[in-house]
């Protein structure tokens, strides 16, 4: 089963986690063959916000939400349940200095495409 795990820290603290720890943790799971993607991501002074509402466009600096403790990247693993997901996410360098949100991922475009055929059997009968 597919899960993200989303790396959030104060990031003041960031200079706290060498990156060549996290590098070699990255290493160590692809190695493993449970991480199938992992990225940090640029500082949340980077971010921009997009939102529609009544089709109109408005985009904003920042991050969506202002809180202590901001996104700073993510791991997409492959893990029998959430027992292994949760040891894996456990052993991420920045849980030591901020969480790790673990979701499954829905999987969207399989339940789509399982709709579609069920509803091309019975087009066909």
């Amino acid at each position: 089963m597919k899960y993200l795990c989303l790396v959030y820290l104060d990031e003041s603290r960031l200079a706290e986690l060498p990156d060549e720890e996290c590098v070699a943790y990255d290493r160590e799971i692809r190695g493993s063959g449970h991480c199938l993607a992992s990225e940090a991501l640029a500082s949340v002074s980077t971010a921009t916000t997009v939102r529609v509402r009544n089709d109109r466009r408005l985009v904003t600096d920042g991050p969506f939400a202002e809180t202590k403790e901001q996104l700073a990247g993510f791991y997409m693993i492959d893990a029998r349940d959430l027992d292994e997901a949760i040891s894996l996410a456990a052993a991420i360098p920045p849980a030591r200095v901020g969480s790790i949100e673990i979701r499954p991922v829905r999987p969207i475009r399989e339940t789509v495409a399982a709709i579609e055929a069920e509803r091309a059997k019975g087009a066909e009968r």
